[in-house]
C-alpha cells in the first residue's frame, strides 16, 4: 500500500467520508472495489479509515483552538460560503486561468486545504496547482492585494516547515515577496503624501469632508497592504531559518525594508517586523546595517507600550543591540534610560530593563546620568527585599558599575544604605556585595569617611579562612580608605596583620589577584610614618623585591610594588633602610625607561627623591638619565669608524682620540655656553644638571626658557661634535 516510487502508488479518494460514516462498511467497499488489496488486509484499512476520520475531527477542534504566536490569523477575504475539498483541487486550479475574481476565489479555496497541514503533502505532490499558483503571483500581484496575500499565505503554510523550504525556493518565491514588500512601502509613502495635500487643500478650502472621504479610503488600502506585507514578512522569517537565505536576504536590503516598517501603527505587524529584526540583530552585518540608520530611535519610540509582546520584543531587540557601544550612546541620547527605568517596576519586563541598563553603564560618559533618575532608589531597594537568598547576577552587576560613580555612590550611602550593605555583605560573605562596597569606598569625601566604623569589620575578615574572592574584596576595600584620620598601625597590630601580609608575598604563596590586593594594601598603609618603619623592621622590602623578580613582566605588580617604595622614601627610617640595605635603587633605575608609562612616572618620582637625599645614589641616577636621553649621540661616537669623509676623527697614527674610554669620561666633549669647552676643563657628567639648571649659561648662550637642553644635545650635537675635533686638529 506504500511506496516511494510514485510509478507503484495507488490513491482511492474517499468523497463519502463524513464523521458519521461506517468505517466497517466502507473498509469492506474499498477492499471489494480495489484489487491490489487482499481481504486479509480488511482490519488494516479500517484502521487507516478510523485515523482518517479522526484527523478530520482534530483538525476542526484545532481551528478553534488559541492560534499560535507564529501563526497568521484569518484575515479579510478569507471567507467562503463553500468547503474546500482536497478532491475538488482540479476544480480550483482551472479558476487559475480565470478573471481576477475567479483567480482570488480558487486560491482561497487552495488556501483553506493548505491551512491543514495534513494536505500539504498532497499539495506539494501536485506540481500543476503549485506552478499555477506561482505563475498568478508573479504576473497579477500588482493587479489585487487580495490576491497577492492569499498566494503568498498558501507558501507561507508551507514554509512553517523546513522540508517544504526547498518548494519555495524552487518557485522563487522569496525573491518575488522582496519586491512586493518594497513596491508596497513605496506606494505607503505615495498615499502619505497625497493625504498630505489633500489636507492642506481642505483647510484651505474649508472642505473637511473630501479629506474625511480620502482618509477613509487611506484606511481602508492600508488596512490591506498591511495584511500583505504581513504574510510577505512571516513568509521571509520562516526562511531565514537558513543562514545562506539570511544573507541573501541581506544583499537585497532586508533590514531597511524593515526599520522602514516600524513607522506603521499596526501592533500585530510590528511585533512581526521587531521579531524579524531581533533575529537579523545577532550578526555583526545586519546590526552594522541597523546602526547606520534610525533604528534606535523608531523602536525607542516603542517603549513603554500597552501591547505586552510587542513590548518584550522590543526590548529584546534593544538588548542586542546595546552590545554595540556606538548604539548605546543612540539609546541615551534617545531617552531611553529614563524610559527603561520606568519599567524597573514591571515584573514582566524587569529583567530585560536591568540588562540594557548593566549595559548603559558600562559607559563611564552615561554613569553619572543615573542619579538623575529614580533608579538608584529602585535598585537599593531591590537588593534589601531580596533578604538573604541569592541577588540575581543582573541587578548586582548592575549595581557593581553604577557605584564606580562619585555620585551615584553618594546616593547609595545615604540614610542607612552603606549600613545595610555592609551587614549583608558580611553576613553571606558575599564577595559581588563587597566588591560593590569597594566600588563606593574608591571615592573621596563624604562617603569614603563613612568607611572608618567598619575598618575592624573588614580587617577581621582578613585573617579568617574566608573565602579567597571575598577577602580580595575586603582588602581592596581597606586599600582605598586614604583616610589621614585613620590609625593603620592600630588596625595591623590589633588584627596581626604584618604576618599576613608578608607570608603572602610570596610567589605562588596565593592566587595573583590576591597578592596584588596585599602590594596595594601594603601601599596603602606605608602612608603611616609608623606603619612603614613596622613593615620594614619586618622584612617587608627584600620580599616585595623577591616578588618583583618573579612578576617583573606583569606592569600591574610592577608599578604597585614600585609604589610602596614611593611611599616608604618619604619617611626617614625606610627611606635609609631602602638606599643602603637593599638594591631596590638599582631595580627602581633598570624600571626607569620601561615601556609603560605609569611605572616610568612613579619611578622617576622615586629616583627624584633618593637623589635628593643620597648623593651616591645621585649621581648614579643623573649619569643613567644622561646616558637614555643622549644614547644616539653616544652610540653614535662609540661605534664611529673611520672613512674618507670625516678624517678628522681619528689621529695621524690612525688610533682613534676616544680611544677605548668611556665617552662619559671625556669631559672635552661637552658643550660650554660658547659651543666648546676647553681641553684640560675637568668636567664631569654632572655638568649635564648644571646646564639644564642654568647656571653655565653665559649672556651668549642659550636662553632656558625657550629650548630644552635636551633639545640642544639632540638638536645640535652632530654639528658641534664636528666642530670640536676640527678645532682640535
Amino acid at each position: 500500500m506504500q511506496s516511494d516510487d510514485a510509478r507503484y502508488l495507488k490513491r482511492i479518494r474517499l468523497k463519502s467520508l463524513t464523521s458519521n460514516t461506517d468505517i466497517a462498511s466502507l473498509a469492506r467497499k474499498v477492499v471489494e472495489e480495489c484489487r491490489l488489496i487482499s481481504p486479509s488486509r480488511l482490519p488494516e484499512v479500517e484502521q487507516l479509515l478510523f485515523y482518517l476520520q479522526n484527523r478530520k475531527k482534530s483538525a476542526e477542534k484545532k481551528e478553534k483552538k488559541q492560534i499560535k504566536p507564529r501563526d497568521l490569523t484569518p484575515f479579510e477575504g478569507m471567507e467562503l460560503d463553500e468547503e474546500a475539498n482536497i478532491n475538488s483541487i482540479d476544480d480550483y486550479i482551472e479558476l487559475l486561468y480565470e478573471d481576477i475574481p475567479e483567480k482570488i476565489r480558487g486560491a482561497t479555496l487552495i488556501l483553506h486545504l493548505a491551512r491543514n497541514p495534513d494536505n500539504l503533502e498532497e499539495l506539494l505532490q501536485n506540481e500543476t496547482a503549485l506552478g499555477a499558483l506561482a505563475r498568478v503571483l508573479r504576473e497579477d500581484w500588482k493587479q489585487s492585494v487580495d490576491l497577492a496575500t492569499t498566494i503568498i499565505y498558501v507558501f507561507f503554510c508551507f514554509s512553517s516547515f523546513s522540508q517544504f523550504h526547498g518548494l519555495i525556493t524552487h518557485y522563487k518565491i522569496g525573491v518575488l515577496c522582496m519586491s512586493i514588500i518594497e513596491h508596497e512601502l513605496k506606494r505607503y509613502d505615495l498615499w502619505q503624501d497625497e493625504l498630505l495635500k489633500k489636507k492642506k487643500a481642505d483647510i484651505l478650502s474649508n472642505l473637511k469632508k473630501e479629506y474625511e472621504k480620502a482618509l477613509k479610503k487611506y484606511h481602508g488600502l492600508l488596512t490591506k497592504q498591511e495584511q500583505l506585507l504581513r504574510v510577505a514578512l512571516y513568509l521571509l522569517l520562516n526562511l531565514s531559518e537558513d543562514t545562506r537565505t539570511e544573507l541573501k536576504m541581506r544583499n537585497k536590503n532586508i533590514v531597511h525594508l524593515l526599520v522602514k516598517t516600524l513607522d506603521r501603527d499596526s501592533e500585530e505587524l510590528l511585533v512581526l517586523v521587531v521579531s524579524f529584526l531581533k533575529k537579523l540583530s545577532i550578526f555583526l552585518e545586519n546590526k552594522n546595517d541597523m546602526a547606520e540608520i534610525d533604528t534606535v530611535e523608531k523602536l525607542v519610540k516603542l517603549v513603554p507600550c500597552e501591547h505586552e509582546d510587542l513590548l518584550n520584543v522590543t526590548l529584546r531587540l534593544l538588548l542586542n543591540l546595546s552590545f554595540d557601544t556606538g548604539l548605546r550612546s543612540k539609546m541615551v541620547q534617545a531617552d531611553l534610560l529614563s524610559k527603561l527605568t520606568s519599567l524597573l517596576g514591571d515584573e514582566a519586563q524587569r529583567q530585560i530593563a536591568m540588562c540594557i541598563l548593566y549595559h548603559i553603564s558600562m559607559d563611564d560618559r552615561f554613569k553619572s546620568m543615573f542619579a538623575y533618575t529614580d533608579c538608584i532608589p529602585q535598585v537599593m531597594k531591590m537588593l534589601f527585599d531580596c533578604g538573604e537568598e541569592r541577588i540575581d547576577a543582573e541587578l548586582i552587576s548592575f549595581c557593581i558599575n553604577l557605584a564606580a560613580n562619585k555620585r551615584n555612590a553618594q546616593i547609595m550611602c545615604e540614610g542607612n544604605g552603606l549600613k545595610m550593605l555592609m551587614k549583608r555583605a558580611l553576613k553571606l560573605k558575599d564577595p559581588l556585595m563587597m566588591k560593590m562596597i569597594r566600588n563606593i569606598s574608591q571615592h573621596d569625601g563624604p562617603s569614603k569617611n563613612l568607611f572608618i566604623d567598619y575598618v575592624g569589620d573588614l580587617a577581621a575578615q582578613i585573617g579568617l579562612k574566608e573565602e579567597e574572592e571575598f577577602v580580595i574584596e575586603c582588602l581592596g576595600t581597606l586599600s582605598n580608605l586614604t583616610i589621614p584620620d585613620l590609625d593603620w598601625e592600630l588596625v595591623l597590630k590589633e588584627y596581626n596583620l604584618v604576618p599576613y601580609l608578608k607570608d603572602h608575598l610570596k610567589p605562588g604563596s596565593a592566587e595573583d589577584d590576591l597578592i596584588l590586593e596585599v602590594v596595594i594594601m601594603i601601599g596603602t598603609v606605608s602612608m603611616d610614618d609608623s606603619c612603614a618603619v613596622m613593615l620594614a623592621k619586618s622584612g617587608i622590602i627584600p620580599a616585595l623585591i623577591e616578588l618583583l623578580n618573579a612578576q617583573q613582566e606583569d606592569d600591574e605588580f610592577v608599578c604597585q610594588i614600585v609604589y610602596v617604595f614611593y611611599q616608604m622614601v618619604f619617611h626617614q627610617a625606610t627611606r635609609d633602610v631602602i638606599i643602603k640595605e637593599t638594591q631596590a635603587p638599582a631595580y627602581l633605575i633598570d624600571l626607569m625607561h620601561d615601556k609603560n608609562a605609569e611605572i616610568r612616572k612613579v619611578c622617576d618620582n622615586t629616583l627624584d627623591i633618593i637623589a635628593e637625599y643620597d648623593v651616591e645614589w645621585g649621581k648614579k641616577i643623573q649619569s643613567e638619565k644622561f646616558r637614555w636621553h643622549n644614547s644616539q649621540w653616544l652610540e653614535m661616537v662609540e661605534n664611529r669608524q673611520m672613512d674618507e669623509a670625516e678624517p678628522f676623527m681619528y689621529g695621524d697614527d690612525g688610533e682613534p682620540f676616544l680611544q677605548n674610554g668611556d665617552i662619559l669620561e671625556r669631559p672635552d666633549l661637552f658643550y660650554s655656553s660658547d659651543g666648546i669647552i676647553p681641553v684640560d676643563g675637568a668636567i664631569s657628567p654632572e655638568f649635564f644638571t648644571d646646564f639644564q639648571n642654568g647656571d653655565l649659561l653665559g649672556p651668549h648662550g642659550f636662553p632656558s626658557s625657550k629650548i630644552h637642553p635636551r633639545s640642544i644635545w639632540t638638536l645640535e650635537r652632530h654639528k658641534m661634535f664636528k666642530r670640536h675635533w676640527i678645532r682640535k686638529c
